[in-house]
């Protein structure tokens, strides 16, 4: 460990803070300014901390969490596979035609779905599903699919906000100090069903009051046939027993003693066995490769390189540093240090990925413990969910999630632009902040 941090000083004359520091900033300014992508900045970042001796290859490694890398690969490849059963078609044609092809009746409840999808899958995932068929909807009604974008991207943040497995920080957070998914839901999703509500409220009074479709576009929708979306009924049958064996794994992980990253993928691992079953070895081989291209290897990389990122950071010790300086500025006061890590994990959050943020947040909580009890240091993790999750609705860069919709949206002719995007979502962002501030301190503080 010492021999590492000497090789720094003597390889550049500068001292591992320094090194550090400057890899940092560079592979966060890199991140931000999206000119290269970010799972090749990361890993180049990884690379320099491993090259200029801040970090041995061993401490890398042992800074990656694979706990993070397991779930979400686990679920990708989960809801890869199920997806072609069509089931995520069905329940979108179904709520259209439950709500009469009513547009603002539709808005509120692709919200509500995607909410819900967000909370059990997470929220990436949900907006890949979710999205396309908004635009096949919005399209048939001739209506602009912007305010049904809008409100995804919120819902979709909101809804992840609530469990273990919705949200990537949460990932992260639950993974690090071993929180489990239902202390996620029993203190969170409380606050997350009030912001919910409210932020519906305001696109109602911004966009639902002027929402009209003529009767022929809507009888049109109402033709759709929703039991033609699902092609595969076995498969259907199997991905959601696997799912629900796989969500109850999650909610017992605790009394088994297992990670949630372990039973992600052991559930990928079954579902995949009975995809392939009975096949012979060629189709086998053909199905495995299939699925395994449909997971987001730049999210998972970019996971890998930010940890390696975040542990030279904290070896070279300005984690230390800024554990310190926050204590300071908070003069030590729980209530205070609580609400200022709510309210600078939201705007940070906004500005750069949640991701890397919360990635940087989580070692400097953990030095605060030598300051507070453990029950107080549950308190802050939770200030940091809420600020990194809600946060992540602050502007279109917040969240890896609003990068999927933009993407989409722009492949259908309907491109978000950033800075207008930003002027309505930021303080609709801050005042879910605020309604957070409430809750901590009347539950917590």
């Amino acid at each position: 460990m010492h021999g590492a941090a000497s090789t720094a000083q003597l390889f550049l004359g500068l001292s591992p803070l320094a090194v550090s520091l400057t890899v940092f900033v560079l592979t966060y300014a890199a991140i931000v300014t999206e000119k290269i992508n970010r799972s090749i900045v990361a890993l180049l970042g990884a690379g320099l901390m491993i090259f200029s001796g801040v970090l041995q290859q061993s401490e890398a490694v042992a800074g990656i969490d694979f706990n993070t890398i397991s779930l979400l690969t686990g679920m990708m490849v989960l809801v890869a596979i199920t997806q072609k059963s069509g089931v995520f078609q069905y329940v979108a044609v179904s709520v259209a035609k439950w709500v009469k092809a009513d547009p603002w009746g539709l808005l509120v409840m692709l919200s509500v779905i995607t909410a819900v999808f967000s909370a059990l899958l997470d929220n990436v995932t949900t907006v890949l599903l979710v999205v396309p068929v908004a635009l096949l909807i919005t399209d048939s009604l001739r209506v602009s699919p912007y305010p049904y974008l809008f409100s995804i991207i919120f819902a979709s943040n909101i809804g992840g906000t609530t469990t273990l497995i919705g949200d990537p920080p949460n990932i992260m957070i639950g993974s690090a100090v071993g929180l489990t998914f239902s202390d996620f839901v029993v203190n969170l999703a409380p606050v997350a069903a009030v912001i919910f509500i409210l932020t519906l409220i305001t696109i109602y009074l911004i966009w639902g009051r002027k929402m009209r479709a003529s009767p022929e576009d809507r009888a049109q929708v109402m033709a759709f046939d929703a039991r033609a979306a699902i092609t595969d009924p076995r498969l259907l049958k199997q991905s959601l027993t696997v799912i629900g064996v796989v969500i109850a794994g999650f909610v017992m992980a605790h009394h088994i003693g297992q990670e949630p990253g372990t039973i992600a993928m052991f559930g990928a691992a079954l579902l995949l066995l009975l995809r392939v079953f009975g096949k012979d070895s060629e189709e086998q081989s053909h199905e495995t490769h299939r699925t395994w291209a449909e997971v987001e290897w730049v999210t998972i990389f970019f996971f890998v390189g930010l940890f390696v990122v975040v542990a030279g950071v904290e070896k070279g010790g300005a984690l230390d540093l800024l554990a310190g300086k926050l204590l300071e500025l908070t003069g030590g006061d729980f209530p205070t240090t609580a609400i200022t890590i709510l309210w600078v994990s939201a705007i940070f959050s906004a500005v750069v990925d949640n991701i890397p943020f919360v990635a940087t947040m989580i070692p400097v909580i953990q030095k605060m413990g030598a300051v507070f009890g453990a029950e107080q240091l549950r308190t802050l993790w939770w200030a940091l969910a809420l600020g990194a999750c809600l946060g992540g609705n602050g502007s279109l860069v917040g969240a890896s999630a609003n990068l999927v919709v933009a993407g989409f949206a722009e492949r259908a002719g309907q491109p978000i632009r950033f800075l207008p995007f930003m002027l309505l979502a930021f303080p609709l962002m801050l005042a879910s902040i605020a309604v957070s501030s409430v809750y901590l301190y009347l539950r917590y503080l």
